[in-house]
């Protein structure tokens, strides 16, 4: 069967088909406060950002989205627009007539699936009215009820969500559309992302992939997690847009994005310093084949310390020395101090090897998300945080100030 390769088109950026593979972050900035959202697009957009989402939880967020488009078309900043929505299928609306592109789980539009898909339905009109661009995005551990029950939360799960709503899309004739199948565990990320390129394949319509590791984390490993993640697909010819997300600024996440994007489709390569580009090259070289047990250990002969070496077979799931640490970049949903309290996290569990702890910034997406983590630390806002444990929530509204010496209160009990 001839394969038809699908091009979307996010305002002026090309996304699948032959077009370059596209870099892509997200503000952490509150939609509410324009001028800081504003500011911080500027600068991503000078970092080399090509999409730019902003999260837009409700539709009393649309107004502030409108002004923050407006004031950037103003001061002659042209990059597209992607409005991050949850839920509210009413919000979705709204958006896709005010940006370029809407991310959406439709499974998540009504826990009605037929519901959600007669919503979806009506989302796929707006968008064809006003040139909008969708992106289809299901994360592990945030797919709907309907499918879940069905298949469990696994990768097969996750294709097979996404090509329900693609089959939607085919037989509505709308094609500006993306898909993204994003997990914290590079395994089951890649595992999805190649289940969903052969159903596709089958179908006769690929459409663009988005990639990215969800809550990678930060620092090196942060770094290293994406990059095995990404290239394991990038190398095999699978993936057309990519965002490295990382619980740090979001202008910290381009430079290792082009450099993927670079070493895989013939873009400029980004500066680096040489440490950091020896990091990369390490994780993207021997991070995939480890990931697809081609082989058991990085030979001596590459050269690589044992920290790096560690990492990279950590990232790649072949070797624990350390936690495995689940944490999101933030955005507008965060309201606490998520950079500051994850590196609290990490400082006071390192000596907790293999036990997977995530930390979250909010409790829209946190509990679904770590889905792998042995505990978790979500922030509820108002300076209070939930603990969970294997994704029951334990103890709410705990005093943030608190809250992580609660964690490991609860940790060290249970290893009693």
């Amino acid at each position: 069967m001839t394969n038809k390769r699908i091009t979307a088109h996010a305002g002026s950026v090309r996304i699948g088909g032959d077009a370059p593979i596209v870099v892509q972050t997200m503000c952490n900035t509150h939609t509410y406060d324009i001028e800081e959202t504003v500011a911080q697009c500027i600068r991503m957009r000078d970092a080399g950002a090509e999409l730019i989402r902003i999260t837009v939880p409700g539709l009393q967020e649309i107004p502030h989205l409108t002004e923050i488009r407006d004031r950037l078309r103003a001061a002659g900043v042209g990059t597209p627009l992607v409005a991050d929505i949850h839920f509210s299928s009413e919000t979705a609306l709204a958006a896709a007539r005010i940006v370029e592109k809407v991310r959406i789980n439709p499974g998540n539009f009504h826990k009605d699936h037929q519901k959600a898909r007669e919503q979806f339905g009506r989302f796929l009109e707006v968008c064809r009215e006003c040139g909008t661009a969708v992106r289809v995005g299901l994360n592990h551990g945030s797919l709907g009820e309907y499918i879940t029950g069905l298949y469990g939360n696994t990768p097969l799960a996750m294709a097979k969500a996404a090509m329900e709503w693609l089959e939607m899309c085919i037989e509505a004739e709308f094609f500006n559309v993306v898909v993204s199948l994003k997990a914290s565990n590079t395994v089951v990320m890649v595992q999805a992302y190649r289940e969903l390129m052969r159903r596709m394949q089958e179908r006769g319509y690929v459409f663009p992939l988005h990639l990215g590791v969800t809550e990678a984390g930060n620092g090196e490993s942060g770094r290293i997690k994406s990059c095995i993640g990404i290239a394991s697909l990038l190398r095999e010819g699978i993936g057309n847009t990519l965002r490295v997300s990382l619980t740090e600024p979001p202008a910290a996440e381009l430079p290792v994005a082009a450099y993927l994007a670079a070493r895989y489709s013939h873009r400029p390569m980004p500066e680096l310093s040489e440490a950091e580009r020896r990091m990369l090259d390490a994780a993207c070289e021997w991070g995939p084949v480890l990931l697809n047990r081609e082989i058991d250990e990085i030979p001596a002969s590459a050269g690589l310390d044992a920290h790096l070496t560690d990492e990279i077979m950590q990232a790649a799931r072949r070797r624990f020395y350390r936690p495995e640490y689940i944490a999101c970049p933030g955005c507008g949903r965060t309201m606490y101090d998520l950079q500051g309290s994850f590196e609290q996290v990490k400082a006071r569990t390192s000596h907790l090897k293999g036990m997977v702890i995530a930390v979250m910034g909010c409790i829209v997406n946190g509990p679904g998300e770590m889905a792998d983590a042995d505990w978790g630390y979500v922030g509820e806002g108002g300076g209070k945080v939930s603990i969970y444990r294997k994704g029951e929530p334990v103890l709410r509204h705990v005093p943030d100030s608190e809250a992580i010496d609660r964690l490991l209160e609860l940790i060290e009990k249970e290893g009693a």
